[in-house]
């Protein structure tokens, strides 16, 4: 996804890339990233928190106007609550 965003960037189509894997985000250097410690696939943060999903989403625009260095990644100041664990075929 960060390699769209420079695509799109390229072409004049401001962006920002909510990341949960920090390490990848750095590799592709997407123009600018909101990284954030959860669960791959709830980057906005859980189901029915509005509050914590309004958040992100604010702070992620935000971005575009403060960043001013390409492939910047800010950290999101919040952690999943939760304990989480891949666990294939659990269901």
């Amino acid at each position: 996804m960060g390699l769209v965003c420079r695509l799109l960037e390229e072409r004049g189509i401001a962006t920002t890339y909510v990341a949960t894997g920090r390490d990848l985000t750095a590799l592709v250097k997407p123009p600018r990233a909101l990284f954030v410690n959860h669960p791959m696939g709830n980057n906005f943060g859980p189901a029915n928190d509005p509050e914590t999903q309004r958040e992100i989403v604010r702070r992620a625009l935000g971005l575009v106007e403060t960043v001013e260095v390409g492939g910047t990644i800010v950290d999101m100041p919040t952690n999943w609550t939760k304990p989480f664990a891949f666990g294939p075929g659990t269901g």
